[in-house]
């Protein structure tokens, strides 16, 4: 079975792997038919994804056909397309049994944690499978990033007409805007980079501002004199994300959506005073992939217009370098088995 592997820092390697396991007792076997490429591949690329080690097959963005399933599995069945959610929960511990299942103490997630799904077939869980007859294989592989924007969302709770503001439009700050418009809100959405505000504006029809000496005073001028209410953070960027704090409103709500490998600091009077409430959104839940799901095919979210680059598996050690380069201009990368 044909595989790639990142052996280390920057180095990607064709192997040879054996065959996948024949699916147990509620398990899948599954044939990988896209894979979407994000910042977290990107920063283990790069040697900077936090929770990591080498050597690491990558691949946890997952469009999947369904080619055998195993005892007590019938919510899919061979030939079914699916998305793969690929944080795998225990289950059985206390944060799990609390239905905090993205941020199980003993999750593995695929292609971080454990190998991923830069290869052709791979056993899962059956139940972390999720289906949809509509979407093509395209959309399932960018179910998972949208989900993560969904789940950011839910930790928001943002309320109808408040006052929220985007930090970063990659396919994740893209994916928290395109979930705030379906629960009606239209953010206001800041980037550094030109390009991203115009695909931003182009894509969902939202405001965007280019934060300057004075992001604050930036962004005040486009919220009629007042800071947001509610502030993602998307960029996983750690000057971003120190400054975040000071973008937010007194009583207002700050979702950490990226992160880095580093420390979060934040000068604790003007915490309190302002009396914020600093949020961090782990992965994704079920829940978060179905209403994706339906997101896409209610027409909400057109995430194929994000997908700038593609490659086939056999060409990814060649590809990949080319998406990790600054300013390469790559939205989303797609690999096709």
């Amino acid at each position: 079975m044909k595989a790639v592997v990142l052996t280390e820092p920057g180095r990607f390697e064709p192997i040879e792997l054996p065959e996948a396991s024949d699916p147990g007792s509620g398990e899948a076997l599954v044939a990988i038919r896209r894979i979407g490429v994000c910042g977290t591949d990107l920063h283990a690329f790069h040697g900077r994804q936090p929770f990591f080690s080498y050597p690491r097959i990558l691949g946890h963005e997952l469009a999947v056909e369904v080619t055998a399933v195993g005892t007590g599995v019938t919510h899919v069945r061979a030939g079914d397309r699916a998305a793969l959610r690929p944080a795998i929960a225990c289950g059985t511990c206390d944060t799990c049994r609390r239905g905090v299942v993205n941020a199980c103490p003993r999750l593995t997630v695929l292609g971080a944690h454990v190998d991923g799904g830069m290869r052709e077939r791979i056993t899962v869980p059956a139940a972390y499978l999720h289906p949809s007859t509509s979407l093509s294989l395209d959309q399932l592989a960018l179910v998972e990033p949208l989900s993560i924007g969904g789940h950011a969302v839910v930790r928001g709770a943002p309320a109808a007409g408040e006052r929220t503001l985007v930090i970063g439009v990659g396919p994740i700050g893209l994916a928290v805007t395109a979930h705030l418009v379906a629960a009606g809100v239209r953010p206001l959405v800041a980037d550094v980079s030109a390009e991203r505000r115009a695909f931003a504006e182009r894509w969902i029809g939202v405001e965007t501002v280019a934060p300057g000496e004075d992001p604050a005073a930036d962004i005040r001028a486009r919220l009629g004199g007042e800071l947001p209410i509610l502030v993602f953070d998307a960029t996983g960027n750690a000057t971003s994300m120190h400054s975040a704090f000071e973008l937010v409103a007194h009583g207002g709500r700050l979702v950490f959506v990226g992160l880095f490998q580093g420390d979060v600091t934040f000068h604790d009077p003007d915490f309190h005073r302002r009396e914020q409430t600093l949020l961090a959104s782990r992965n994704a839940t079920g829940a978060d992939f179905e209403r994706s799901i339906a997101l896409i095919e209610q027409g909400g979210a057109d995430v194929l217009a994000w997908v700038t680059d593609r490659s086939t598996l056999a060409d990814l050690p060649v590809a990949f370098p080319r998406w990790a380069t600054p300013g390469s201009g790559t939205i989303k990368a797609l690999v096709e088995v």
